[in-house]
């Protein structure tokens, strides 16, 4: 691989650490700042909401202008979004500012993610596209490693804004980095085809592979149930292990970098292992299951970490599950568009958790709610299951009505 190309995978990285950063402070100081989880589950909606919900015009902006220039523009809109949330905070306080960058910086996440994904093939042509994704995922799961060891180090210091300070240093050394990488490469883009005159046509088109494909909108369901309890391991976390465990911060930041640790572990182990495409999905999901119900119901800190690592670890075994089946359902020239509405539909749960957080979770409630929602992740995912059952039931029904039909017309035609 080309040298100027590293610094192509040093953005992702530099992007990946600071927003990292930010997803760690928003629950901790939310609820350091307020003491009640609601507030926490309620912040967490406010943040995800908008990061998901703007996947399908992502993906629709791929396709009508260069994904290197709303790359740039997604990394310094951030460090835009952060000196302005600082300013803000400096002029009339409070925790909104906090939330309402973390917002402003997940949607521009989101467009830098969709624009990433768009460019990959692209600039590696001469590269074996798995070698590819292996390197931009170590970029990736590096920064969400030192993410929060970087956050939880700096708040032993610094207030949060300082720390917020950091995060916007590291987005526009990301950008630096992707500036450096197009003028050494002399990258230029070429579009494939040309974008819809409308811009709620690549949604409708998405939308019709939803409703036709086999088996695509009961993948969505699984996603969707999954990302349920992903949701309110993310909304809770920070007051399950300060608040209701009663530790410090510094073992807060220890439990979510053994999480990433996890996830890096199970990842190796899923590249060096031939493992079943059908088996990766069921492990995966009892795993986060049985993690969701674990922190839920056990007592102990030490209960509840090991529930969250089953949780975070097992989530990216169930994404490259779904990543895999999903690739070989939808048609490769619409899967950009229907990706972005996908995207959209499997984690718009996750705000879901954390509003639902912040209804129920009040008065000591906080684990009947993590172990209600793991149900219901169960529950879906059992619904998901059974009409599986029956739709393949059907299908071979009707192939057995259509192969003695298709024989009596041609003992007919002799």
């Amino acid at each position: 691989m080309r040298a100027h190309n590293h610094s192509f995978f040093a953005s992702l990285f530099f992007s990946r650490l600071a927003d990292q950063i930010l997803l760690f402070l928003v629950p901790l100081v939310v609820f350091q700042t307020t003491q009640k989880p609601t507030w926490s589950g309620i912040a967490f909606f406010i943040e995800a909401l908008p990061r998901y919900a703007v996947f399908p015009v992502c993906g629709a902006l791929c396709d009508r202008m260069s994904p290197v220039t709303i790359l740039q523009a997604s990394q310094r809109f951030r460090a835009i979004a952060c000196a302005a949330g600082i300013a803000g905070y400096a002029l009339t306080t409070g925790i909104g500012w906090l939330i309402a960058l973390s917002a402003v910086c997940g949607v521009l996440t989101s467009q830098g993610l969709v624009a990433r994904e768009v460019l990959l093939p692209q600039v590696f042509t001469s590269e074996r596209f798995e070698k590819v994704l292996s390197h931009a995922q170590i970029a990736d799961q590096v920064g969400v490693v030192l993410g929060p060891m970087l956050a939880g180090l700096l708040l032993g210091w610094w207030r949060w804004e300082y720390v917020v300070g950091v995060a916007a240093l590291l987005f526009f050394t990301a950008d630096a980095a992707t500036f450096w990488w197009q003028r050494a490469s002399a990258f230029v883009w070429t579009p494939h085809g040309h974008a819809e005159k409308h811009w709620f046509a690549p949604v409708k088109t998405a939308l019709a592979h939803i409703v036709q494909l086999p088996g695509l909108s009961r993948l969505i369901a699984l996603a969707a149930a999954e990302n349920l309890v992903i949701g309110v391991t993310l909304a809770t976390s920070a007051a399950m292990v300060t608040g209701l465990h009663a530790r410090t911060d510094a073992f807060y930041t220890f439990v979510q970098t053994a999480g990433a640790v996890a996830t890096i572990v199970i990842l190796l182990l899923i590249a060096r292992m031939q493992i079943p495409r059908k088996a990766l999905g069921i492990v995966s999901f009892l795993a986060i299951f049985a993690g969701g119900l674990l922190a839920g119901a056990s007592p102990s800190v030490w209960g509840y970490v090991a529930g969250f690592l089953l949780i975070v670890g097992f989530d990216k075994m169930f994404s490259i599950y779904i990543r895999s089946v999903r690739q070989a359902i939808i048609p490769a020239k619409d899967y950009g568009k229907t990706l972005g509405v996908i995207i959209m539909l499997n984690n718009l749960t996750q705000p879901l958790a954390g509003l639902l957080v912040g209804m129920f979770s009040g008065q000591g409630r906080m684990s009947a709610v993590v172990i209600a929602i793991s149900f219901g992740m169960g529950a879906l995912g059992l619904i998901v299951v059974l009409a599986g059952a029956i739709a393949r039931r059907r299908e071979r029904r009707a192939r057995g009505q259509v192969a003695p039909l298709a024989q009596r017309t041609s003992d007919r035609a002799e």
